[in-house]
């Protein structure tokens, strides 16, 4: 698409986006009866305004029916995670059965680790990014001393090359390749979080498989952000978080995919009663049997508030469309970098640097911007002028407008104002 410069030309783009209207599905935050625009969907989604009717209806069914509630009414609690299961396959790429929602983010993966990472020999080595997001350095790290193994010889950390700030598929290969007869794990983040950079995961997936290892995903700025295709590109497990893009709410109930060949009871894993099978479960005997498929990977009775905070969100997903969110996120992602080489022309010297690759299919809704001089005073400045961007050091600073609610022409406001900031200082 040919973008042009003018404020007009990003308000007709608004106003023949099909996704319009569903920003007015979102609650905006606001500061003096003012909308501000939010470009935080990184990091916390807005709340629909779906989501307090679905908890209401989850209280209103408690103080009505009790425990009962679990198997009475229009929509009972026991079967509710079923119902999340098909909009989510949609937006990741699986089979339902290959989906369990349950958890938070790091559980899920120190559940995923004990079922996955089963070092023995030679086979013992862990590949991830340098610079992942530090839950899972922590979760890597002791799981690894779990094993009785020293973090520092297991885990292989990979790091961009010098004068790089992302890095390319062909050196993840090559890792991969050379630590062929060591490595068991491949676990890389889909997104990295500090750059944006989109990882080929099909590739990775195929050089781990080929060195013998398995290879897993942390999702969480992947899930509801960018194309997934997890059954079909052969990724053996992957954990992701719902309160970025999917917008489920602060501490939202977490996402797992594993793949339907991993779902027999030859794969080793922790277990409670929630993924015990559900047609005998309340028999409440002795000897683990799970639940078919990646449901049996559940351990505690769920919280249906979470559930439905949940649903909230997958419905808008549904009603929009994954096909159309995922077109309408690219088109607001193209016009900001066009937006942002406008900046860096206008300005040069005082410019800034994306760190976010260029390629379209190596970037998703987020770009990081690495500030000139003093960083923190141009965030400072944005934040001012109610704009929600997120600051990371050194002098970066990370927005993702995301397709459901944001407008081009908040884009177009937002590069203004950071040029008129930088041509101020």
């Amino acid at each position: 698409m040919q973008f042009e410069p003018t404020r007009a030309f990003a308000a007709a783009l608004d106003q023949e986006d099909p996704l319009r209207d569903f920003r007015n599905q979102f609650i905006l935050p606001s500061r003096g009866g003012q909308e501000l625009v939010y470009f935080l969907g990184n990091s916390l989604g807005l709340q629909p305004r779906l989501t307090r009717a679905y908890l209401d209806e989850i209280l209103d069914q408690w103080a009505s029916h009790g425990v009962e509630a679990f198997f009475t009414g229009s929509r009972p609690w026991i079967a509710y995670h079923d119902a999340l299961l098909p909009p989510l396959a949609r937006i990741v790429g699986c089979r339902p059965d290959e989906l369990v929602v349950m958890n938070q983010l790091s559980v899920n993966l120190h559940l995923m680790l004990a079922s996955f990472y089963q070092p023995a020999g030679k086979r013992t080595r862990i590949l991830c990014e340098a610079k992942a997001f530090p839950s899972d350095q922590y979760v890597l790290e002791t799981h690894v001393r779990h094993h009785g193994l020293d973090p520092a010889t297991t885990i292989l950390e990979l790091a961009p090359a010098p004068g790089e700030s992302t890095l390319s598929t062909a050196a993840i290969q090559a890792a991969i390749d050379r630590h062929r007869e060591e490595l068991a794990l491949v676990l890389l983040g889909g997104v990295n979080y500090y750059t944006g950079q989109v990882f080929d995961l099909a590739a990775i997936t195929e050089a781990a498989h080929r060195a013998g290892a398995l290879a897993g995903f942390d999702l969480a700025h992947a899930a509801g952000n960018v194309p997934l295709r997890l059954h079909d590109w052969d990724v053996d497990f992957a954990c992701w978080c719902h309160y970025k893009y999917l917008n489920a709410g602060p501490g939202a109930i977490g996402g797992v995919f594993i793949h339907a060949r991993h779902h027999g009871p030859q794969t080793p894993r922790l277990a409670g009663w929630w993924g015990y099978q559900r047609a005998t479960r309340f028999r409440m005997e002795k000897g683990f049997v799970p639940d078919p498929g990646a449901a049996g990977w559940q351990l505690s009775t769920p919280s249906p508030l979470l559930y439905a905070s949940l649903r909230a969100s997958l419905d808008l997903f549904d009603q929009a469309g994954w096909a159309r969110i995922l077109d309408k996120a690219s088109r607001l992602n193209d016009y900001l970098w066009y937006r942002l080489d406008l900046l860096n022309d206008t300005l040069r010297q005082q410019g800034v640097r994306l760190l976010t690759p260029r390629e379209p299919q190596a970037r998703g809704c987020q770009v990081s911007l690495l500030l000139p001089g003093e960083g923190r005073g141009v965030y400072d400045a944005l934040t001012e002028r109610g704009f929600f961007v997120d600051w990371r050091e050194p002098n970066v600073v990370r927005l993702a407008p995301v397709a459901l609610y944001n407008q081009f022409g908040e884009v177009w406001a937002f590069t203004e104002a950071l040029q008129d900031i930088l041509s101020s200082v």
